[in-house]
């Protein structure tokens, strides 16, 4: 793969996992009136293809990332992605509280990624 092609794929399918897994952790919220055992047999089947993005995900990008990198940037796809799930999907406001912690996480980001 060229220079870029590793850290784009990883990342992409995060992005992917990620969207699989909100659906399959929180999809279920707007169906209050159908059965517990329903909701999670249909978010265990939606999980399994977070876990076939994850997976692999994981697998190509440790190397060009270490662990630490990739639960971070993983962690930040999570947050991203359910911000927005949250207020397209669920119709949740943002509020600037919620900025104010993404942002402490973006300070720890920068200290995982830094050299040195």
């Amino acid at each position: 793969m060229g220079a870029f092609a590793t850290p784009l794929m990883t990342i992409g399918l995060l992005i992917l996992s990620n969207i699989f897994m909100t659906f399959a952790w929180y999809g279920h919220l707007k169906f209050e009136n159908k059965p517990l055992y329903i909701v999670i047999l249909v978010s265990w089947g939606i999980a399994l293809f977070e876990y076939c993005a994850q997976v692999p995900a994981n697998r190509m990008g440790y190397g060009y990332f270490n662990a630490a990198q990739l639960k971070t940037i993983q962690e930040i796809i999570t947050l991203s992605v359910f911000v927005i799930f949250s207020v397209f999907y669920l119709g949740e406001a943002f509020h600037w509280k919620q900025l104010v912690g993404f942002g402490f996480i973006a300070v720890g980001a920068f200290f995982i990624f830094t050299k040195g």
